[in-house]
């Protein structure tokens, strides 16, 4: 099947059907047996929402809730605890002593992971902070002991920031997006939340749901789309789910690069979504995001804001990032055109829909603001 796009309908849609054929090689195993020797370590829940089943027209629809992970808000601590594990292994491999800083940009939820690994292992950490990040996850970052540095300008900008400052001695670059030569962490990274996936598998077989019809991804710079498309696209056998990624208008890097066939860099504006609020795809990230996701949406802060409350009302603590996958959804699979985008992503009142709920709402006093 070829290729869809349009930029007439509402929301911006992107669909390639051909992607489900796409394959790769799986994350490591062993990742999930480290996350499991983690003092904290249990997995997040998965919650059953049959009144969105209703609502969506689907059979079953489930939240993967990320609101507390290893005690954080966000389930980017999955990657920052894998990538800084390995990361200070190599460097005592290659001869490496003393403590080192560890540097990283973030829109929230990663820096705070980061900082959070720093101070539990006894290392320094430097978090640069782009404009717009609720003080709150700021605050939440400084409270690990981390240094923060604000950045005026956009997240790109905080990123730029943070690779220069790790060219210093005994710093570490410990970035949730890649590019050309700066890769091996970022892949670490994503291979670290491949554990969620793992769970999402375990506990849909418990519920007698089998493997899922349809997974919605927030997606910033694309690493937990990576992740995500890495797991179901390395399966051998069953029916592979559609991968539905989800990001605001007002940061669509992903669904310009897709519709454009290469990766771009967009002009970001303001967003309540503020860790989705990236302007550059992963480099590691796109060649799976451009084989392996089934369709892509853009979405509005008001819908997002919606889905949020909407989410609390039904028991489950969801920020606007993690929100974002059943506003995602719901603009697919509603409204005009839904028919034929139910059609392309292969989905019938028996499916089963998973969401990932990938941050707790700041309401929350375990969570914070940001990505």
């Amino acid at each position: 099947m070829s290729e869809t796009a349009s930029s007439v309908r509402t929301p911006p849609w992107f669909a390639r059907p051909a992607a489900r054929f796409w394959t790769c090689a799986p994350a490591p195993a062993e990742v999930r047996d480290f996350h499991a020797s983690l003092f904290e370590y249990a997995p997040t829940s998965l919650v059953e929402l049959p009144r969105l089943a209703a609502e969506l027209g689907v059979g079953r629809v489930f939240v993967k809730d990320e609101s507390s992970r290893l005690g954080l808000p966000a389930f980017k601590v999955l990657g920052a605890s894998w990538a800084v594990h390995r990361a200070l292994a190599e460097r005592a491999r290659h001869g490496g002593a003393g403590p080192v800083t560890l540097v990283t940009a973030t829109d929230g939820n990663h820096g705070r992971a980061v900082a959070r690994m720093a101070r539990l292992l006894g290392q320094r950490a430097r978090v640069f902070i782009p404009g717009g990040v609720h003080p709150k996850a700021v605050a939440a970052i400084a409270a690990e002991q981390a240094e923060v540095v604000q950045v005026a300008g956009s997240y790109d900008e905080a990123v730029r920031r943070a690779a220069g400052a790790a060219g210093a001695p005994d710093t570490v670059l410990v970035q949730d997006t890649a590019w050309p030569g700066y890769e091996q962490i970022p892949g670490w990274i994503v291979e670290g939340y491949s554990t969620l996936c793992a769970e999402i598998d375990e506990q849909l077989t418990v519920a007698g749901a089998g493997m899922p019809d349809l997974v919605a991804i927030p997606v910033g710079v694309g690493s937990l789309a990576q992740a995500v498309v890495t797991h179901y696209r390395s399966r051998p056998a069953g029916p592979p789910p559609a991968l539905l990624s989800v990001e605001p208008m007002a940061a669509p890097c992903v669904i310009e690069s897709l519709l454009r066939g290469e990766p771009v860099s967009v002009t970001t504006g303001e967003t309540i979504m503020a860790g989705l609020n990236c302007g550059t795809p992963s480099a590691i990230a796109w060649p799976h995001l451009r084989g392996g996701l089934d369709a892509a949406v853009a979405i509005a802060d008001a819908d997002s804001a919606r889905a949020a409350g909407d989410l609390a009302a039904l028991g489950v603590s969801c920020g606007p990032c993690g929100a974002a996958s059943l506003a995602g959804v719901r603009a697919v699979l509603t409204g005009d055109g839904a028919g034929e985008r139910r059609t392309t992503l292969g989905l019938g009142p028996v499916s089963t829909v998973v969401l990932l709920c990938t941050e707790g709402s700041a309401a929350n006093p375990h969570a914070s603001a940001g990505g």
